[in-house]
């Protein structure tokens, strides 16, 4: 009889107390998200019996039409950072602006989030999902907007939540990547891959092909390669997939390999990327190395990312490294 892999088995609070790097704050916090995750899955898995399906007629900061889903889940996510007492503000993909807590000194973390990444998936039933990133908040005042510009390898805790078939938390903090199952039973998270390791090579892509006509000369030269199949430069066939939400091509990513990119393109030639850096790019950037994978811009590493504003976009590669490596000498070529 084959021997489990250590911890499989494990209830999330029974994984976070073996995490050397999570202490009784941290713990508090992950557990408080994932609560509330469970509680957004439900709300999903009722759909339209729920009255949560359609527009919520408005837009977010980001030019976005809110689905009600959207609205929902913001406003139970910033409700879960003020009721757990760890968080002295939050930063949302939704919001304009960061909350600073009363008494914005309490909390030892700040809390960014994209509280329903997919919205266009919603009222198809098609996977979507919920990132988070942690980062240390400031001590002995409250905390503001500029608190938040941390680099990427300053985050104490990232994953995200897909609600598909299963809903699966997926949790690195800096030691690894471990997902976790939620039994819909007793709402129990149960872990269910205590080492989630990308494969280095691959035959999948993850991009919109209806952009190709604006992708730069690198990106374009990428994706030709992989399309010439095992007559071509790269001497092996390779499939798209697309989801259209990025919680649920990186899932995919970390189960069997493959590379999701977002590129730059020369439809807004002023925007570095469509993705946001501080909701979307870090936090599954660093899930995404701690696997073992690679995470870029295009250029640099995504973690290695100065940022500059809290709704920052940018170009995204990321997945097995040897595909990411790739995409990066293209880009390095090209400037040479």
């Amino acid at each position: 009889m084959d021997t489990p892999p250590p911890l499989q088995g494990h209830t999330l609070a029974g994984y976070l107390a073996t995490q050397a790097k999570a202490d009784a704050s941290l713990r508090a916090l992950v557990l408080a998200l994932a609560a509330t995750c469970g509680e957004i899955s439900a709300l999903v898995a009722r759909g339209a019996l729920g009255d949560v399906l359609g527009s919520a007629g408005a837009e977010n900061v980001q030019g976005e039409v809110q689905k009600k889903l959207d609205v929902i889940s913001n406003d139970m996510l910033v409700a879960c950072a003020e009721q757990s007492g760890q968080v002295a503000a939050v930063g949302s993909e939704e919001l304009e602006d960061v909350i600073v807590f009363p008494g914005g000194d309490r909390g030892r973390h700040l809390l960014l989030f994209d509280p329903l990444d997919g919205s266009s998936n919603i009222d198809v039933n098609v996977s979507i999902g919920t990132i988070f990133s942690v980062l240390p908040a400031p001590t002995g005042r409250a905390a503001t907007a500029q608190d938040f510009l941390q680099g990427g390898r300053s985050q104490q805790a990232a994953g995200y939540t897909l609600y598909g078939p299963q809903t699966v938390l997926v949790l690195t903090l800096g030691e690894g990547v471990a997902g976790f199952t939620l039994d819909p039973r007793d709402g129990a998270w149960t872990l269910t891959h205590p080492d989630l390791r990308i494969p280095r090579d691959t035959r999948e892509f993850a991009i919109n092909m209806s952009n190709q006509r604006h992708w730069a000369a690198p990106v374009r030269r990428y994706i030709d390669d992989a399309l010439a199949g095992r007559t071509g430069p790269r001497g092996k066939d390779f499939n798209m997939r697309w989801v259209a939400a990025m919680v649920a091509d990186v899932h995919r990513i970390l189960s069997r390999g493959g590379v999701f990119l977002y590129p730059w393109d020369q439809r807004e030639p002023d925007r570095p990327g469509k993705l946001r850096l501080m909701y979307e790019a870090n936090p599954l950037g660093w899930v995404v190395e701690q696997a073992g994978g690679a995470a870029s811009d295009g250029r640099q590493p995504i973690l290695d990312i100065a940022p500059t504003s809290l709704h920052q976009r940018v170009s995204v590669v990321l997945g097995s490294a040897e595909e990411v490596e790739r995409v990066v000498a293209h880009h390095h070529e090209a400037a040479a």
